[in-house]
């Protein structure tokens, strides 16, 4: 087995083992959900007044082993903002497990309708630098993480929320 392959096998066990360590101790009557926030994978940066650009060489890559490190997790849903960049990073993950990718407005995160539309669920949010530590934190009640630097695009918040009380973790997935 490659380093390559050695390390996604190493992430795929880590995002189980944290969702595992949330989930358990739950109480059964509860509702668990679970939200994993990554923000787009690396885009194309050729032409400074182009706001909506695809992803490059390397993001085409990350947005697919996005797609291997959640090949084991259950998701009920996949939401991206209403970008090519962060819908080409949503959409493998989404094409893996059979599900359309469903747009968010990033002006109004954690709405009461989004709230109700995932409750009990497992969601993977795409957003940007300067909102996917904005939608973890509003998940959370709390200013937990700073925005994430431009040129990071490895980020996973794994947040969950257990009746009135919310968890996180942050990874680094390379």
């Amino acid at each position: 087995m490659g380093y390559l392959a050695m390390m996604q096998l190493m992430m795929k066990i880590l995002v189980l083992i944290c969702t595992f360590l949330f989930t358990s101790s739950a109480c059964y009557s509860e509702e668990v959900t679970t939200y994993y926030f990554i923000r787009h994978a690396e885009k194309v940066r050729i032409d400074k007044s182009d706001d909506n650009p695809a992803l490059n060489y390397d993001g085409v890559r990350r947005a697919n082993n996005w797609k291997e490190t959640f090949s084991t997790v259950k998701l009920d849903a996949v939401y991206s903002t209403n970008y090519k960049r962060t819908q080409l990073t949503a959409t493998p993950t989404a094409d893996s497990k059979n599900l359309p990718v469903l747009l968010y407005d990033s002006s109004d995160m954690y709405s009461a309708s989004f709230q109700h539309e995932t409750k009990g669920k497992s969601v993977l949010v795409v957003g940007h630098s300067n909102t996917t530590n904005v939608f973890a934190n509003k998940v959370l009640g709390l200013e937990q993480y700073k925005q994430i630097n431009d040129r990071n695009n490895s980020n996973l918040y794994i947040v969950t929320v257990i009746g009135e009380k919310a968890s996180s973790v942050l990874l680094k997935i390379n």
